[in-house]
Parts: C-alpha cells; structure tokens; sequence
C-alpha cells in the first residue's frame, strides 16, 4: 500500500504508477482523508501524521496488506506506523537518500518547498547522512504553481540537480518529494551522477524488506 499524505488523487495515481513499475500490479495507492493538496511547510507535514496512521490503520484492517510506503519526502508517520503495524514500513527520504548515500557518496537534495528545507535537513541527520550531505538546491517559484505545468517543473528541477553537482559537489542529487515523482523519473538521464527518483527507492527499499521477511512476498511485475 503507498500512502498519499496529501489529499490530490491525482498525486496518489501518479505515485501509484510509477511505483508498480518497480513492484507489479499488487501495488494499492490511497489518499489521505483530510489535509492539504500538497504538502509544503512543517506544519502541514506534522499535521498529516494522524492522517497518515488512520489511512494505514485502514489498509492494515482489510488484511491484505504486505508493506506500507508512505509517498511524502518529511515522511510523516513512519515512526509511528512502525510501532504498531507489524509489517514493513518505507518512507521516501529515508529511502532515496540512503541508497543516494550508499558507498559513502556525497549528496544533495533537489526540491520546490523552501519551507522544508530545515526539516529536510533535520531529517537527514536523523538518519545518520549528515556527514555525507551536501545541501539543499530550490526551485524558483511557487511550488504549487510550478506543479501545474510538468514542463516547468522538470527543468527547474533540472537547474536545481545542476547546482548540486557544479556549486556543491554531489556526486548523486535526490528529488525531494513525493509529487515530484514523475519530473524525478523524467531527469535520470539527464546527468553523469545518480539522479534518485524517490518512490522507486522506496520501492526497492521495501521489496528487499519483504523478501528478508518472507521470500513468498518477494515482489515483481
């Protein structure tokens, strides 16, 4: 199940694509009840957590549900999700930036939210990056607006990734945020280092996580 901490079902479909190319058909999206369209500064983020627990709470009752992604790059309610879920629990910047990280390789992050990016930050140290963290790249503009038009978000994105590797050193750039997914799809090969694309991180991340567990639940298309 992928979990959309925002209430737009068009994200959640999006998300949902792009993640059963990596895991197969099995993949469910579900959005959120209540909340922003998009998620864009700490208070939403914290706000979305409850939102987040009830959706899996949910999922988890139905009893077909093998593993939990939850599709916002702050992710909101992992920790507590894996308090109680008894099955898997993935988010997208734990995800994406530990396999960026991976080996040792220094990182950025590329996103649109300004807002965030201390709880971006913040969060990284959480998961013991820091050291190899290079920073933080924004979009110009509104990142609502910029949502709207995918052309412009990709090549703002684009100018973003490119100012972490040339002004910063990265040598592997994560986008940072669930909406973002299919922009972060489209730059992969637009550069010579590593352009992580969130949602197929957490992805692989859970695959691997299901198959430790039980090998039966190893996923594919």
């Amino acid at each position: 199940m992928l979990i959309n901490p925002n209430t737009s079902a068009d994200t959640t479909a999006m998300m949902t694509a792009i993640a059963r190319r990596t895991l197969g058909s099995s993949v469910r999206g579900v959005t959120v009840a209540r909340g922003p369209r998009m998620l864009t500064d700490p208070a939403a983020l914290r706000a979305s957590v409850p939102e987040v627990v009830a959706a899996a709470r949910r999922a988890l009752a139905a009893g077909d549900c093998a593993g939990l992604v939850v599709g916002a790059f702050g992710d909101p309610g992992v920790a507590e999700l894996r308090a109680f879920a008894g099955v898997p629990v993935v988010g997208l910047a734990e995800a994406a930036c530990a396999e960026a990280a991976a080996g040792g390789v220094r990182f950025g992050v590329a996103t649109t939210t300004p807002d965030l990016a201390e709880a971006i930050g913040r969060r990284i140290a959480d998961l013991g990056l820091a050291d190899r963290y290079t920073g933080i790249r924004l979009t110009r503009g509104d990142a609502r607006l910029l949502s709207a038009e995918p052309e412009a978000l990709r090549e703002e994105l684009a100018e973003a990734v490119r100012a972490c590797v040339v002004r910063d050193g990265a040598r592997a750039v994560v986008i940072g945020g669930g909406p973002l997914a299919e922009a972060a799809d489209a730059l992969r090969e637009r550069f010579d280092v590593p352009v992580v694309a969130p949602v197929p991180a957490a992805c692989r991340r859970i695959a691997r996580e299901l198959a430790r567990s039980d090998p039966a639940n190893l996923l594919g298309p």
